[in-house]
């Protein structure tokens, strides 16, 4: 039990940053980078995509929901794979790994998110629109101003849930060797050899109070919302 134990504390630095010491950051460092820059690409980005469906809904509201059930319907690391190779062809330049997999995150929740807000904005009355356009607000302006607040206020669990399954997919990196957690996991194991069991039980501890974590935070501030 003690020799479990040991062989966490003594890789524990890099298990937790990497060679950050070097200016590499990674394990759970470049785990919570990743999934914090891909959150900050996707929401914005699916919440844009949800309201130009909900404004428009003729062929653009068609185009992207059959954008967002083409990338909804693809396993994750295909998309991963494709930046991976794709994108140095078409930029004419090799990307971090890091950066590849933040941007495949973000492409792939923002489907997540444009759906999950849509679907917000469709539950709300009409009314509340009408009565905004007869104050003289724009379509955008009332959007903007009456419509959203209440709807990410609604649809907050469900982005939770969301950005939750975006921090466990970072795990996917792995197959690109991008050194988050899962890939220096497995870089300790392989040079250890020993107890892979007390190796991963520590991994899958780290994901759960980090997904746990964020749950806590987004009850937190729903309820600070409900209360203002």
């Amino acid at each position: 039990m003690i020799a479990n134990i040991t062989v966490i504390t003594d890789n524990l630095d890099y298990l937790l940053w990497g060679r950050m010491a070097q200016g590499e950051p990674g394990g759970v460092l470049l785990t919570l980078m990743m999934a914090f820059g891909a959150g900050v690409l996707a929401l914005p980005g699916g919440i844009a995509l949800a309201c130009l469906a909900w404004r428009y809904s003729g062929i653009v509201r068609r185009v992207l929901f059959a954008w967002a059930e083409l990338i909804r319907g693809i396993p994750l690391i295909f998309v991963i794979f494709w930046l991976w190779y794709l994108l140095p062809m078409m930029m004419g330049i090799d990307l971090p790994g890091a950066v590849t997999v933040t941007l495949a995150l973000a492409w792939f929740t923002s489907a997540s998110v444009m759906h999950s807000t849509l679907a917000g904005l469709q539950a709300l009355p009409n009314g509340q629109y009408e009565a905004a356009q007869t104050q003289g607000f724009s379509p955008w302006q009332a959007l903007r101003l009456i419509l959203l607040p209440q709807v990410l206020r609604n649809v907050l669990p469900s982005l939770v849930g969301i950005f939750i399954g975006l921090l466990k997919d970072t795990s996917l990196a792995f197959i690109v060797n991008v050194p988050e957690l899962t890939t220096v996991a497995g870089q300790v194991n392989s040079r250890v050899q020993i107890y892979p069991a007390a190796i991963f039980i520590f991994v899958g501890v780290v994901y759960y109070l980090l997904c746990s974590g964020l749950g806590v935070l987004a009850r937190r501030w729903q309820r600070r919302a409900l209360q203002s």
